[in-house]
């Protein structure tokens, strides 16, 4: 029972608080006749021509997205392996979610509503968990060699057609990479490749490269589905917590 009791209590942290402003309008949404959000209108775009990827965004957990990893040939480095079962057998007592710290990228993509705004300079990513943020600069600059490393790392991106392709690396490996409880390191260099596939659907191929973890770089995907005529609400983990002293290991 109490094994179950610290799953359960691990996935609480994890679910995502509903969107306010339910029902008003998002301006610009194209829509039907009867005026339900037409999702499969074409791609908005941005005064240069570049598709727009702004807006209320929430991935709908596919077993194998980035936020479980099922279904993939993972390419362990034996310690991070080792690491990953040791997490799993622990019921994931030692998530950083449980401690209301940030859930770095990918997974925050993977899991949390979170907010796209995009300027021709730059895309800010407004998560709905924890109140973090990411920035990608599509300004030209290159990534830093000597970064500061951080939970959300630092990110650059350009156009490759209609597709957004971003690098991103400073990452202070204290994420885990999956709700599982894959590790990764300071070494991890993430590549991904996002394509607003028609009004309300996006696809990104994300390529993990982290040679202190894994022998190859690998793949996996998310597929984000626009929320119409709503926003995010503030969600702050840390307050009023109580879930925290009621979770235990093997």
């Amino acid at each position: 029972m109490l094994k179950i009791a610290a799953a359960l209590g691990i996935f609480g942290l994890c679910l995502p608080l509903a969107a306010q402003w339910a029902n008003y309008p998002t301006p610009g949404m194209p829509r039907t006749a009867d005026g339900k959000p037409k999702l499969n209108a074409p791609v908005p775009r941005m005064p240069d021509g570049k598709p727009d990827l702004s807006g209320v965004w929430e991935h709908l957990n596919s077993r194998e997205s980035a936020y479980y990893l099922d279904g993939i040939d993972i390419p362990w480095q034996p310690w991070a392996k080792k690491v990953f079962q040791e997490r799993t057998e622990n019921n994931q007592i030692d998530n950083p979610e449980s401690r209301c710290l940030p859930r770095g990228i990918p997974k925050a993509d993977a899991f949390d509503i979170h907010k796209i705004v995009q300027t021709p300079g730059l895309i800010v990513i407004l998560y709905e968990y924890g109140t973090t943020f990411r920035q990608i600069f599509l300004d030209g600059r290159p990534l830093p060699k000597d970064p500061n490393p951080s939970w959300a790392g630092n990110s650059v991106g350009h156009w490759e057609g209609d597709t957004l392709v971003v690098e991103s690396n400073g990452f202070n490996g204290k994420a885990w990479l999956s709700g599982r409880g894959n590790p990764i390191t300071d070494a991890l260099h993430l590549t991904e490749r996002i394509h607003r596939r028609d009004f309300g659907h996006m696809d990104i191929q994300i390529t993990i490269d982290d040679p202190k973890a894994y022998t190859r770089p690998w793949t996996t995907q998310l597929h984000p589905e626009l929320i119409p005529d709503t926003d995010l609400i503030e969600f702050v983990c840390g307050e009023n917590e109580r879930d925290l002293s009621h979770l235990v290991g093997k």
